[in-house]
């Protein structure tokens, strides 16, 4: 009787906090899809409603370092180096799973696709085609990323550029015929340049990636483990599918 009173006591007790924790991260800059400076409130960027959203999800779990803003580069360094503990929004590949780890729920899904000038009637539906066409006109894409190494592995010519934008406005001058990239960054690009009566999206998705909360190589298991919860909260009850509609 004694023994079944003590359990019914500890089951009624009020269960103990969680550990509070603090975890260092940056914002990456040049990717307002990711991490918008300028969006206010209201639109902050997807991977920055998404760690908020983690911090609401378990209260316990704080992120500091937000007012750093750096590139790509300098994120995969300091992951890495183990200089920040956690990165929202970052594609897996074999080079960076050597040197970080990934929570293992998928926070939205991005499409590689490529850009045209709207009277290029030329329709371009594998790599294959696109290594040919590099041939004479190197394909632009954003410098650095996960997508120049793999366009780099498949043989097609590139010329890397700092960003987005910067890609579209070689397009629209004639200084290239493709850029290759992500369809949710590109599609906010042409929208925000208004620039959709020069530039179109092509019809091939070539690629499907999941982007992913990278961590630091020796986080504590128990860490990572309260991350991975809140992420199977968010997904279980819509709120990643519907940052991510938010953005599109």
């Amino acid at each position: 009787m004694l023994r079944w009173l003590c359990l019914l006591s500890a089951l009624l007790s009020p269960a103990a906090p969680a550990q509070e924790v603090q975890l260092r991260t940056v914002q990456q800059s040049g990717s307002t899809v990711k991490y918008d400076p300028d969006g206010g409130t209201q639109r902050p960027g997807l991977c920055m409603e998404i760690l908020h959203a983690v911090e609401r999800a378990d209260p316990g779990v704080h992120f500091t370092g937000l007012a750093q803003h750096v590139p790509l580069k300098r994120v995969e360094r300091l992951l890495a180096d183990g200089l920040a503990d956690a990165v929202f929004c970052l594609l897996k590949s074999p080079e960076r799973e050597k040197q970080w780890r990934y929570v293992p729920v998928p926070l939205y899904l991005i499409r590689h696709v490529i850009v045209q000038r709207v009277d290029d009637p030329r329709q371009f539906d594998s790599l294959g085609e696109l290594t040919a066409l590099s041939r004479q006109r190197p394909v632009l894409v954003t410098r650095g990323t996960a997508l120049a190494r793999q366009l780099q592995g498949a043989q097609v010519h590139i010329a890397e550029v700092s960003s987005e934008r910067e890609a579209l406005q070689m397009l629209a001058l004639g200084r290239a015929d493709v850029i290759y990239g992500q369809d949710i960054n590109l599609q906010r690009h042409i929208t925000d340049s208004k620039m959709g009566d020069k530039v179109k999206l092509g019809r091939t998705v070539f690629q499907e990636e999941a982007q992913y909360l990278a961590i630091r190589a020796d986080l504590p298991v128990a860490q990572e483990e309260r991350l991975t919860q809140a992420l199977r909260k968010l997904e279980r009850d819509g709120t990643l599918r519907q940052l991510a509609d938010k953005y599109r």
